[in-house]
């Protein structure tokens, strides 16, 4: 939210100065996000006086003038202005000032053969609003040769961060009640008293919706005349942000901005018959004041008269029947709608307004009466106009709430000590009412405080208002001794799995865990379904990832985009399913994706090389490994998944059923889905099925004693059915005699000539490690039969 000094003045009689108001801002729990001041920017250009305006010899629409800066001699400069002329007073930007519209540094310079020591400026071209047809024109007697930021006055800019539980602060007035309350300054007491209607109101009101709407306030005003709003009424709103339009619309949005109560003017000549607060009706729809239409369901609030919709509630009004310079007549709306209606009918329609924020964080429902006034009070000053006695249809909420509260609790719960004086002093300047009944206090909470529930909210605002660097700093106790580890299991193997991805060379990406819904399906498989959020931040990331590859996708496309040759990113995190009934069920996962070039070209290696199955293959091992998984009795089993190549891919499983990952090159389908062109390999690691180890008692392990005796090598060459993996062939190796034989490897896999139609030959190697006595050739050959009786097992036979 963003407010000029000036405007908080208006409500606050303070001298403090803009940095001292930011940091007791922040003290108090409303972020400054920035201060910005326009006048810092205009130091360099100054008041200036045309002295004359004469023809360019060599353009028809410039001319050459004499200006006079109040200090040496008059300067000549080139201006295309269609307003300049001799005598004219307005802003010179002389050379060394950087113009705020365009960053452009002013420099002698020729134009047309004509020498132009500076710029007279427009007001766009100063950052000051949107003319742009003539330059600034100032009072003939503003000081010539006096700075222009000088000239203009600073009136720094707020840009505060309100936190969604402070609606009261959603106004300059609740930021100006809280700066009081900390000592700046005394807060204004808002001028009440508002105009009193001379006639009954001629527009029926009503609320036939009172769940969204329980309270609908308005009132007539006629013989209006709209057009511009006054200059101090264009500043404020300019200072906050907003454009300024008319002084109808200009009128609510100060009222808005001002005392955080959103308000809408209807032109009454575009009304037909009763107003009234309803639902609305399936499938009928709105033209908004942005241009755009909408349709709404029947979950909606909206005012709507006898011939259709005009405004969706508390949201934004319709284009019909805003006002426009032709109107004469409107009809003010002040209504209270409820919070959860408002956020639940913004997030159906993806449509946001200044209303609505403060709609859905819960208006003062104490302070409609007040609103009308006030903004019947600043048209009927501004644009004229009779206005009409009040309609109050309905009954807002009360909003008021008695909290019982013991003052010792800001020393319990804070730890920093403040007087019972101190505190009701705090209180009552925030607007709390506290009576003493002896054994407690009762304090009484005001209707713009809904996030006031329970004694320990009064301690924050204690504390807060009392300062938060008054709480001491308290160590945590410490128990004597050597200190515990505190992570979990799950915590350790995610830890020891980034660090070694990290260490393979993989470059560790941290993705939303939101996706779209469409590439979220694209990964669900057979989990249940995508599991989608009711709050999204937005359309586009709706759904909860059920897999991290769409993420890592994304991040490598847009790497590759970017000129990256070679993109290996990998990220540790939750993946999201939908268990039994829609629950959901989150499930620890490791993903990487490897796309590019693996080795770049070069003298020694030629061309380039790209990432295939077995870097994925490569990749899923060791990291299993480093997880703690049996990497030596996984079996590669197909299946890997509908977003992997069938024909380059497969899953790493313990027994049939239990997959703890997938791997493989990317299927064309997916990588269409995903823009992503070129090889892409990827590897899906689901942590949370590797099998715990089973706990130990004493030691871990007992100490490491090098073997006494040699080990012995030994090689086999098997003529093995080209449908069966050599993994499964070493596995029956590595069983068939696990006292002797610790290790075993293929070397060599050969297709061709001398080895048989449907087969290939396998050379294995094979580690064996006496322990008692060295092998004799008895002991070698019964190992070699185990050896070979074990691959038989997997149609391997010995070859000759």
């Amino acid at each position: 939210m963003k407010f000029a000094l000036s405007w908080l003045k208006t409500f606050l009689d303070t001298e403090a100065d803009a940095d001292t108001i930011a940091k007791k801002l922040t003290a108090l729990g409303l972020e400054i996000e920035g201060v910005e001041d326009a006048s810092a920017a205009l130091a360099k250009f100054k008041v200036a006086r045309v002295l004359t305006a004469e023809k360019h010899p060599q353009a028809d629409k410039l001319q050459v003038l004499t200006v006079d800066t109040g200090e040496g001699a008059p300067l000549q400069v080139v201006c295309g202005a269609p307003n300049a002329r001799a005598g004219l007073v307005g802003v010179l930007g002389v050379p060394g000032a950087v113009v705020p519209a365009n960053g452009m540094t002013l420099k002698v310079a020729a134009v047309r053969g004509v020498e132009s020591n500076g710029m007279m400026c427009s007001t766009r071209e100063l950052g000051l609003g949107e003319e742009h047809d003539g330059i600034i024109e100032l009072p003939a007697d503003a000081p010539v040769g006096t700075s222009f930021a000088d000239y203009l006055g600073s009136d720094p800019v707020f840009d505060v961060a309100i936190t969604p539980n402070r609606p009261d602060c959603m106004g300059v007035y609740g930021i100006a009640r809280d700066l009081a309350a900390a000592g700046l300054g005394t807060l204004k007491p808002i001028a009440t008293g508002g105009v009193a209607g001379s006639y009954p109101c001629p527009v029926e009101i009503r609320t036939d919706d009172p769940e969204g709407c329980p309270a609908f306030y308005g009132r007539v005003i006629r013989g209006v005349k709209n057009g511009p709003s006054p200059k101090w009424l264009q500043d404020a709103l300019k200072g906050a942000g907003q454009r300024p339009i008319s002084a109808l619309v200009d009128a609510t949005n100060y009222v808005m901005l001002g005392y955080g109560r959103p308000a809408h003017a209807y032109d009454l000549a575009k009304l037909t018959g009763a107003v009234v607060a309803r639902r609305a009706v399936d499938g009928e729809g709105v033209t908004a004041l942005n241009g755009k239409h909408y349709i709404l369901d029947a979950g909606m609030t909206v005012i709507a008269d006898d011939a259709g919709v005009h405004d969706i509630a508390g949201i934004m009004g319709g284009e019909h029947s805003g006002c426009s310079d032709a109107t004469t007549d409107v009809l003010l709306e002040v209504a209270y709608f409820n919070p959860q209606r408002i956020a639940r009918t913004g997030q159906a329609l993806a449509l946001s307004s200044d209303a609505r924020t403060r709609f859905e964080r819960g208006v003062d429902p104490g302070f409609l009466d007040t609103g009308l006034d006030l903004l019947t009070k600043l048209i009927v000053e501004i644009c004229g106009g009779e206005a009409s006695e009040v309609v109050r249809a309905g009954t807002p909420p009360s909003g008021q709430k008695t909290v019982a509260y013991d003052p010792a609790l800001v020393g319990k719960l804070g730890g920093v000590d403040v007087s019972g004086g101190r505190q009701q002093d705090i209180l009552a300047a925030l607007g709390f009412g506290v009576v003493d009944t002896g054994d407690h206090w009762a304090v009484s909470v005001p209707s713009w405080r809904p996030d006031v529930d329970g004694a320990p909210d009064i301690v924050e605002e204690v504390i807060r208002v009392h300062g938060l660097d008054a709480v001491p700093s308290v160590a945590l106790p410490r128990a004597d001794g050597v200190a515990k580890p505190t992570a979990t299991p799950a915590q350790t193997l995610e830890r020891r799995v980034r660090r070694a991805a990290a260490a393979r060379g993989l470059n560790e990406a941290v993705t939303w865990s939101f996706l779209p819904e469409s590439e979220a399906a694209h990964f669900a498989d057979g989990n249940g379904g995508v599991w989608t959020l009711a709050n999204p931040i937005s359309e586009d990331l709706k759904a909860m990832r059920p897999s991290l590859l769409p993420g890592l996708l994304g991040a490598a496309k847009r790497n590759l985009d970017r000129g990256a040759t070679s993109v290996r990113v990998f990220e540790v995190g939750r993946r999201y399913l939908r268990g039994e009934g829609g629950a959901s069920d989150e499930k620890l996962s490791l993903a990487v994706v490897l796309a590019g070039e693996r080795t770049p070209r070069g003298w020694a290696t030629g061309k380039a090389r790209a990432f295939d199955a077995f870097d994925a293959k490569a990749e899923a091992l060791a990291l299993l490994g480093e997880a703690g998984a049996p990497v030596e009795n996984l079996q590669v089993m197909g299946e890997a998944g509908p977003q992997f190549h069938p024909g380059q891919s497969a899953t790493l499983r313990l027994g049939p059923k239990q997959v703890l990952a997938r791997f493989g090159m990317i299927h064309p389908s997916t990588a269409k889905a995903f823009d992503i062109d070129g090889p892409v390999a990827l590897v899906e690691l689901f942590l949370d099925r590797i099998p715990a180890k089973k706990a130990q008692s004493g030691f871990a392990r007992a100490p490491f004693t090098p073997p006494a005796l040699q080990a012995v090598t030994r090689d086999f060459a098997f003529l093995l059915p080209l449908g069966v993996p050599a993994g499964d062939l070493l596995r029956s190796v590595r069983g068939a005699d696990k006292a002797n034989i610790v290790a075993a490897r293929v070397f060599d896999d050969f297709r061709g000539a001398g080895v048989p139609e449907g087969h290939k030959s396998v050379a294995v190697e094979v580690t064996l490690q006496p322990v008692e006595k060295s092998y004799d050739e008895a002991a070698l050959k019964a190992i070699a039969d185990r050896i070979v009786a074990a691959a038989a097992k997997q149609g391997a036979t010995l070859r000759g």
